[in-house]
C-alpha cells in the first residue's frame, strides 16, 4: 500500500486533501500488522519484521503532515515572485514532469514552477535555494540524457516554455569583430523551429537543426550543445552562440 501510493501522485493528493481516508488505510495497515503479531508464535524473526513495518508505517503517515507544511511554505516564499498558479504541486504537473524523451523514472519532483517571463527567474533560483530544493530547468522535454528527470523528492523543476521572447534577425557587430554578423535574441523557451523561419524570412540560415528541432527549445539546445546536419559546414549551439545570461 506505502509504495503503490508514494509512486502514484494522484493518491498522494487524494489523501492530503482527504484526512479521514487518511487515516482509515493506516489503521488498516496497523490492524494487520497487529493481526500478524498474534499469530507470529514466538518467531523473532517475525518480531523484526513487524517492528520494521511499524516504522514504515509511522514515517509513511508523518510525511503526509510534512508534505503538507512544505507545500505552505514554499506557496508563501514563491507568492511574491510568480502567480500562484504557476505554482504546481498537482499530480498531473508532477508526472508530466518527472521523465523526458528517455522515459527514465527516479522520483517526481516535489513542485513545478512555470514562470512567465525572464524577469522571474533569478528571484525564483534564489527562492529554490533558501528552500533547499534541488533546481532542474527544463524545456521542451526532448532530452535523450536524462538532464531534466528528477533524482530526488525535493526537487522543482523550473519549466521555460513560457519564455518565448524573440527579436527580429539583427545584423550587429560583435566584440572582437570589424564586420556585422546577422542575431537573433530569444528566451530559453523558443521552439528551435521558430528560429530556423525568422532565420529563413531574413536570407538566412540557422545552423542549430537538432533532430528534435520542431519540439526543442533553444535554452536546452545550448545546454547540450545541439548540432544536427548542419554543423558539419557552421558548427553547434556553443560554436553559434554570441551571449547568454544565466542565473547561478
Amino acid at each position: 500500500d506505502i509504495w503503490v501510493v508514494e509512486r502514484n501522485p494522484y493518491l498522494e493528493d487524494d489523501l492530503l486533501e482527504n484526512r479521514p481516508r487518511l487515516k482509515l488505510l493506516v489503521e488498516a495497515m496497523r490492524h494487520r500488522l497487529s493481526e500478524m503479531e498474534k499469530r507470529r508464535a514466538g518467531n523473532p524473526r517475525v518480531e523484526s519484521l513487524i517492528a520494521a513495518s511499524r516504522t514504515a508505517v509511522d514515517r509513511f503517515e508523518a510525511r503526509f503532515e510534512a508534505t503538507a507544511q512544505l507545500r505552505r511554505k514554499i506557496q508563501k516564499r514563491l507568492a511574491g515572485i510568480t502567480r500562484r498558479d504557476n505554482i504546481c504541486f498537482d499530480g498531473l504537473a508532477r508526472v508530466s514532469h518527472a521523465t523526458d524523451a528517455t522515459d527514465w523514472r527516479i522520483e517526481f519532483p516535489f513542485v513545478v514552477l512555470n514562470p512567465d517571463s525572464e524577469a522571474e527567474m533569478a528571484a525564483l533560483v534564489a527562492a529554490c535555494f533558501e528552500l533547499e530544493l534541488t533546481i532542474i530547468p527544463r524545456g521542451g522535454g526532448t532530452c535523450y540524457t536524462g538532464g531534466a528527470i528528477p533524482l530526488t523528492p525535493y526537487s522543482a523543476v523550473i519549466n521555460t516554455e513560457k519564455l518565448i521572447d524573440m527579436s527580429p534577425v539583427e545584423n550587429i557587430v560583435l566584440p572582437g569583430h570589424s564586420e556585422p554578423y546577422a542575431t537573433i535574441r530569444t528566451g530559453a523557451g523558443v521552439v528551435t523551429d521558430r528560429v530556423s523561419e525568422a532565420a529563413s524570412l531574413a536570407g538566412r540560415v540557422f545552423a542549430v537543426d537538432p533532430t528534435s528541432a520542431s519540439a526543442s527549445c533553444i535554452g536546452g539546445n545550448i545546454a547540450m550543445n545541439a548540432g544536427g546536419k548542419k554543423a558539419v559546414l557552421w558548427g553547434t549551439a556553443l560554436d553559434n552562440l554570441a551571449w547568454w545570461k544565466m542565473v547561478d
